[in-house]
């Protein structure tokens, strides 16, 4: 009896540690079936999933050890998992990238089906699917940007002289190739974004000779680090290019521990948080600190007010409130996320570049454009009742709920940032929108004056206490008002 119970015992955990794909379809990305996504559901989901983009020099697809054969070892680990069988560019990178980015809508349609959550979405592209990776980590909208990158020795740089001539051609084009800017823009480390990229692995070989890796891969994490994003390299002393995930590749079970390790810290976010986006200029940012996202006041209240809240950095430096100025916010893609971002709370934080003599010319326009912003961010403020009962209550109910900051004060004038023009001009413009709209306005440049000691030496961008400042202000704000 016993031997029957210990064999049976045995069989449940060999068939427990063999639990893997639930089940495995294919999808057409497009009608006539050309581009596919292979689909691979674990039995005991975790809630990520993974779309993956084979390599082959944008020629030819390697979809088994750069494909397939992932299947299993991601199941095991409860990932689902999306092969994507996009179509060739033969110049034309917009076909690729339509059929990688259409992978990615529809699992993020499909989660609550397929039991993802759909902020821990990733993407994994080896080689030539590398760079269509990169591509798509560092240049697609929010809703269908990867919340997390994974490269297999990537082609990063569109530039043959240091990179893979074959498949800068066929992704551009030979016409493409002659165009500097073009090759610039998908030259992938030229397009990371702070705050917005989302974080990376890569994972190559030393001894690549056909994507050599310090013109490539390296570019990309450099990139990203300069930045202040989270990313991670792996260079392993040989292997050439292309081992994948065959377990032929010396150093196999190693990069199964350096990337599981690496997924198994993706946090996926709370489904109950409070979103807050936090969206400014150059003082949101992070200007001079390095690790911005990881030690701005957005970052810095995020560990303050704890897991019941999602606070998300939209800041882009030197951006104006103004649709006239230099650098106006409202055309950045930051500014694209935060709406797609669906906040409960907005924290704006803009003017600071509008007092500048370049920008404040149009100083006119500042309330409408002002009111322009809270108004496409709460659509409910732009039809409020002219009766007064109605038209509180509406104020009250209207989402997200929005706090409006002045401007700290610039201690000294440099950038020609004028501190006159801030505290006369600006943030009387500021409280009346504030008032007309029900805001909650946080005065900054009152409860900020006394604190020049934390400032760095350009007198305009605070130091680290002085993030922690502006972070313990805002934030006590919001849990007096929770």
């Amino acid at each position: 009896m016993k031997k029957i119970t210990s064999f049976v015992l045995m069989a449940l955990c060999i068939l427990a540690a063999q639990a893997q794909t639930a089940r495995k379809f294919t999808i057409d990305l497009t009608e006539d079936g050309k581009a596919q996504m292979v689909c691979f559901l674990p039995e005991n989901p975790s809630g990520k999933a993974i779309v993956g983009v084979p390599g082959g020099g944008y020629s030819m697809l390697s979809n088994s050890h750069e494909g397939y054969q992932a299947s299993e070892w991601l199941n095991k680990r409860g990932i689902a998992y999306f092969v994507v069988n996009y179509r060739l560019p033969n110049g034309d990178r917009t076909i690729p990238m339509g059929d990688v980015q259409k992978g990615i809508s529809i699992v993020r349609d499909s989660a609550s089906t397929w039991q993802i959550h759909p902020r821990a979405v990733g993407i994994m592209g080896f080689s030539a699917g590398g760079h269509l990776a990169s591509v798509i980590s560092t240049h697609s909208e929010y809703e269908v940007r990867p919340d997390f990158t994974i490269l297999f020795y990537p082609v990063i740089s569109m530039d043959a002289r240091v990179s893979h001539p074959s498949s800068c051609e066929n992704f551009l084009g030979k016409e493409g190739q002659k165009d500097a800017e073009l090759v610039r823009q998908f030259s992938t480390q030229n397009a990371v974004k702070r705050h917005l990229t989302p974080p990376a692995i890569i994972i190559t070989a030393s001894d690549d000779r056909l994507v050599p890796f310090v013109t490539n891969g390296l570019e990309y994490y450099k990139a990203m680090r300069n930045a202040g994003n989270e990313c991670v390299m792996h260079v392993y002393p040989s292997g050439d290019h292309g081992f994948g995930f065959g377990s032929f590749f010396k150093y196999h079970n190693q990069l199964l521990t350096d990337l599981g390790t690496w997924l198994d810290n993706r946090e996926i976010p709370n489904n109950e948080a409070i979103r807050v986006a936090c969206i400014g200029n150059s003082i949101t940012d992070g200007h001079g600190i390095d690790m911005a996202p990881q030690y701005a006041y957005p970052a810095l209240l995020q560990k303050s007010l704890g897991k019941n809240y999602w606070v998300k950095n939209f800041g882009v430096s030197a951006r104006t409130m103004l649709n006239k100025g230099d650098n106006p916010y409202m055309n950045e893609m930051a500014w694209r996320d935060a709406l797609a971002f669906d906040p409960d709370i907005v924290i704006i934080k803009l003017g600071t570049n509008d007092s500048k003599p370049q920008n404040w010319q149009h100083g006119a326009e500042f309330k409408q454009n002002l009111v322009q912003m809270i108004t496409t961010l709460s659509p409910e403020l732009a039809n409020l009742p002219k009766n007064k009962k109605k038209r509180e209550q509406a104020l009250a109910e209207a989402t997200p709920k929005i706090y409006l900051c002045t401007p700290i004060p610039a201690f000294k004038a440099s950038w020609n940032i004028n501190d006159e023009v801030i505290k006369n001009e600006i943030i009387p413009l500021q409280k009346e929108v504030a008032a007309e709209y029900g805001l909650n306005l946080i005065d900054l440049h009152t409860l900020f004056a006394e604190d020049g000691d934390k400032m760095q030496t350009d007198g305009i961008h605070p130091n680290d206490r002085g993030l922690r400042r502006i972070s313990d202000i805002i934030g006590g704000v919001l849990k007096e008002n929770k």
